[in-house]
């Protein structure tokens, strides 16, 4: 059996993975979706990105559990992929869900220089936030209007510490057991520093024929894709 940590992207809580955790818990897997700092019910813990990932850390060690499963989405790859390095030989395998990775001394903007601009002006603009998306940012990425409607509702602002502090990594991520789940609609191809690790022999890649929030738009193609890692 497998422990699933399941950590959902920017602006979204545990309350995101609501349609895939049945199906693997259904398969005799422990499922546990996690809400990081400063998100959700979690809203007003002040949070920085070691929080984040100590976020991680502690749920597998209050849990106590073994054989884990690091699953992070979009944003939550950073803190996923530091925490997966910490928690030693608990872990079984990383899924990064069309996510980013850490890199030692990077932080989410500066591996995004495209859109760290439009970033750090949000933040700077909402207390220190980033400001959730609107329900046109959603388009075009296999989502029903109800299921946009719903992440648009459940969204809160993202704290900006987490966007800007940089990942401190202890080993390179090519060494960790990893699954990398690409979502076609948001690009037809990995980014190059994913795409370098998959030449590995530790990376798969496996993808999916929908948008960049696949827990909603096919959770329950999205849960069997991670039972399969847990198979691997």
């Amino acid at each position: 059996m497998a422990e699933f940590i399941l950590v959902a992207g920017a602006w979204l809580g545990s309350w995101a993975w609501d349609e895939v955790v049945p199906d693997l818990r259904a398969a005799g897997h422990g499922a546990h979706p996690l809400t990081l700092s400063g998100l959700a019910e979690k809203r007003g813990v002040p949070a920085g990105l070691r929080t984040h990932v100590q976020d991680i850390v502690g749920e597998v060690e209050r849990l106590d559990l073994h054989d884990v499963i690091l699953v992070g989405h979009s944003y939550s790859g950073i803190p996923v992929g530091q925490a997966a390095e910490r928690i030693g030989d608990r872990l079984a395998r990383v899924v990064f869900v069309d996510s980013n990775i850490p890199a030692d001394g990077e932080s989410f903007v500066s591996a995004w220089p495209d859109g760290r601009a439009m970033v750090e002006a949000s933040i700077a603009e909402n207390g220190g936030f980033w400001a959730p998306l609107t329900a046109a940012d959603y388009e075009g990425q296999g989502l029903t209007g109800e299921q946009i409607a719903r992440i648009v509702g459940g969204s809160t602002p993202h704290p900006g510490a987490t966007l800007t502090e940089p990942a401190v990594l202890e080993r390179p991520l090519g060494e960790l057991p990893a699954t990398y789940v690409k979502c076609l609609l948001d690009g037809d191809r990995p980014s190059d520093d994913v795409a370098e690790l998959l030449t590995g022999e530790r990376w798969r890649l496996v993808e999916m024929d929908t948008g960049h929030w696949p827990m909603f738009s096919r959770p329950r193609e999205l849960a069997r894709i991670l039972l399969d890692a847990a198979a691997a």
